[in-house]
């Protein structure tokens, strides 16, 4: 396993009833990394699962599919889900063959350490397969929310997304690390990307975390309806956020991705990254590792982000060796 320099820094919980204690090492069939030589019948269908209709991964997991329907002989089957914890559970119970999740939180669940749907009880069947862009954490601001900054935010009405998933998780973190705010100091709502969106238009919340690539859909369609704002963090809080999670790097969103914010808006992201179970066959995960990375070129969604070369910088666990197969 590669040395990914992630400490195990504890982690604001608050993620309890996903369900994933005890799931470790459960089996959906296969023949494990040291086996596998069957690629599967023609037409066998490969369980994929994204994350909500509102973000980047479930229509980035659509484009995947097209690719790999087109270039194998496999058949995908993606799912709108609650990302990235909900997807490790999905993984680890072998609901799905192959996933998309954050690299901190795959670090967390392979490791047993930092979330309390995870601690104690690693999810030891988690494995990598390559990682994709980095994941923006965006801080949507209200029309009417007299918010400047995180110490604003203290009493407000929070979104920070759906309950035991990786936006959360972010979210929370920064929180503390910024502002020194547990859920205790502020109105906490949990919803997807959508629901928040809808959230921020009504006026029902001052503040919404949306995590994802750049452009996000939700915040696209928000920002045609809505005079929101994105928080640009100061150079004090995006130092702050650095320390206290040590997997965030230094983002930036441009000027004018989002209508009506001009400006560059300084912030923090992860990686997204696809993960896969241990007990698919090797042969299986390195024909849909080549399929993705060997036709790049077909992506319109992250495309500047996604490339052989770059694939697994940020790589926070042990590869299945079907990716390894390829990779190396």
């Amino acid at each position: 396993m590669r040395d990914t320099g992630i400490e195990r820094r504890r982690v604001i919980a608050g993620i309890a009833g996903t369900g994933l204690i005890g799931m470790a090492g459960c089996s959906g069939g296969g023949n494990g990394d040291d086996g596998g030589d069957d690629t599967g019948d023609e037409g066998r269908i490969i369980t994929w699962h994204a994350g909500g209709t509102g973000g980047t991964y479930f229509p980035l997991s659509g484009e995947f599919e097209g690719i790999i329907e087109d270039v194998t002989d496999y058949d995908l089957q993606v799912s709108a889900t609650g990302a990235s914890v909900e997807n490790v559970g999905s993984l680890a119970s072998g609901d799905a063959d192959f996933a998309l999740i954050q690299n901190d939180i795959a670090f967390f669940a392979r490791n047993g350490s930092g979330l309390a749907a995870f601690e104690g009880d690693p999810i030891e069947n988690l494995r990598g397969v390559a990682t994709l862009y980095p994941e923006t954490i965006h801080v949507i601001v209200g029309p009417d929310a007299d918010i400047g900054s995180f110490a604003d935010m203290e009493g407000a009405r929070i979104n920070t997304g759906d309950l035991g998933s990786g936006t959360q998780v972010n979210a929370l973190q920064i929180l503390e690390s910024v502002a020194g705010l547990t859920p205790e100091d502020f109105d906490e709502q949990n919803t997807d990307f959508t629901q928040a969106a809808d959230q921020i238009r009504d006026g029902d919340v001052d503040v919404a975390f949306v995590v994802g690539g750049w452009p996000v859909g939700a915040v696209e369609e928000l920002a045609t309806t809505v005079d929101i704002g994105v928080l640009n963090m100061s150079d004090d809080e995006r130092e702050a956020a650095l320390d206290g999670a040590s997997w965030f790097a230094e983002d930036t969103i441009p000027g004018g991705t989002y209508g009506g914010i001009d400006g560059d808006v300084d912030t923090v992201s992860v990686q997204a990254m696809i993960a896969t179970r241990a007990e698919l066959e090797s042969d299986i995960v390195e024909t849909v590792t080549a399929a993705i990375f060997d036709n790049v070129d077909r992506l319109e969604i992250k495309s500047a982000f996604i490339d052989v070369e770059t694939a697994q910088n940020g790589m926070s666990i042990e590869l299945h060796e079907g990716a390894a197969r390829y990779f190396e």
